[in-house]
């Protein structure tokens, strides 16, 4: 049996995988910036009522496998998490100052695949994407 979550008059399960990169893709998520974008990913995720059942941060891409309640829409939520940590981290890493929106950081858009019943396929892929990547790399180098 699945374990369902509640609200007031509802029981629900809606999981999602979601993808969603630096600006061009550079490769910016490492050292201080991935430790301190693991910790508040998290914490900006429960803000919302959510969960990130699984993530994984690669260089230059965050997946993440998220639980979000139905009240709240999938986009409102990764724009929040998003926008908050580019903030967080413009903040923290490039002295910018207190009003600073952030727009720097993340690029615009994000993947998103409703999870359903493949949440432990979902959960394995995003566990192994390093894995995943590495090989992919080494086949497109014929090494």
């Amino acid at each position: 049996m699945r374990d369902y979550q509640s609200l007031t008059h509802t029981k629900w399960d809606c999981k999602y995988h979601v993808v969603f990169i630096p600006k061009r893709r550079k490769k910016a998520i490492f050292g201080a910036i991935r430790k301190h974008l693991g910790e508040l990913l998290h914490e900006l995720a429960r803000q919302r009522e959510c969960r990130i059942v699984e993530g994984h941060l690669m260089a230059d891409h965050v997946h993440m496998c998220i639980s979000i309640p139905p009240k709240h829409s999938v986009s409102y939520v990764v724009g929040y998490i998003k926008g908050k940590s580019a903030i967080s981290i413009a903040r923290r890493f490039m002295g910018k100052a207190k009003n600073f929106t952030g727009e720097s950081f993340w690029a615009r858009g994000y993947f998103v695949s409703t999870v359903g019943l493949d949440e432990e396929v979902v959960r394995a892929y995003i566990r192994n994407q390093e894995k995943e990547d590495e090989h992919y790399d080494q086949l497109k180098f014929g090494l």
